[in-house]
């Protein structure tokens, strides 16, 4: 009776393992003030999403701010997920492979699997970014994303804005990656009051976030609607949308918002 007993609260521990190991990403909006502060010695971390999607068997979602004058490893270490760094507040000095830029608020790093990389904050005040970290549910595929560029370090201020009716657009890349098969990233800016499209659907996975651009108001506000539920989303909050949910966007506070917006697939 005990060897059955220990035999099924191992079955059921594991199972509950590879249950959260798999767990498919719910399409909400996560929002930055809900989210736990964990103090580290170099700073802090806000976890903000993890599981799964039809294209990832890994999604990670978090934000890092590092004191002063920190890294967060000691030595320079092999990128195993793929990961996309965008900083929100501050300055990050970046190396991929002994190229070295220091990213700007709106600036990314985006680093292939494999990859040589180091990361740290060399300014007098902290820096935040957020980390994306995607395992392709097929298998990584290094040779295609060196064929199509490798990693990539980029400045907000390196991207061309392209103006149109509603507002503008900056396109940062649209290419295969060592994890996607497709992986685009633009910015929006969006005027007051207008919809940036009708509510749609697509079948690549989709991350949107508001900014702080100049010029902007510190209190730009957005309403996503997910699943014909209108949300409220403010800068630094996450808006996640899996595969085929019927979503679209819309300006709901004073003058112009800017928000980041990326394809996998």
């Amino acid at each position: 009776m005990k060897i059955f007993k220990v035999i099924f609260v191992t079955i059921f521990f594991v199972q509950s393992i590879v249950f959260a190991q798999s767990k498919l990403i719910e399409s909400k909006i996560y929002k930055w003030e809900d989210l736990a502060v964990i103090k580290r010695p170099q700073g802090e971390a806000r976890q903000i999403l993890e599981g799964t999607t039809p294209q990832f068997k890994l999604l990670k979602v978090h934000a890092t701010t590092l004191l002063p004058k920190s890294r967060m490893r000691k030595e320079a270490y092999i990128q195993e997920n793929e990961e996309l760094i965008i900083v929100k507040e501050g300055e990050l000095k970046v190396t991929i492979d002994g190229e070295t830029k220091i990213l700007k608020a709106g600036g990314l790093a985006l680093i292939m699997s494999g990859a040589m990389r180091e990361s740290e904050n060399i300014t007098d005040a902290n820096t935040t970014y957020y980390v994306f970290q995607f395992n392709s549910t097929e298998p990584v595929d290094i040779g295609r994303g060196k064929k199509a560029g490798g990693s990539l370090l980029l400045n907000w201020d390196e991207v061309a804005f392209k103006a149109h009716d509603k507002g503008g657009r900056k396109d940062f890349f649209n290419r295969p990656t060592s994890m996607s098969k497709r992986f685009e990233m633009h910015t929006t800016t969006l005027k007051e009051g207008l919809m940036s499209h009708p509510v749609h659907t697509h079948k690549a996975g989709e991350i949107i976030f508001l900014i702080n651009s100049q010029g902007e108001e510190k209190n730009s506000q957005a309403q996503e609607t997910i699943n014909d539920v209108w949300l409220d989303a403010k800068v630094g909050d996450i808006i996640f949308l899996n595969s085929n949910v019927p979503h679209g966007i819309r300006n709901s506070g004073k003058g112009t918002i800017t928000y980041f917006a990326f394809q996998f697939e």
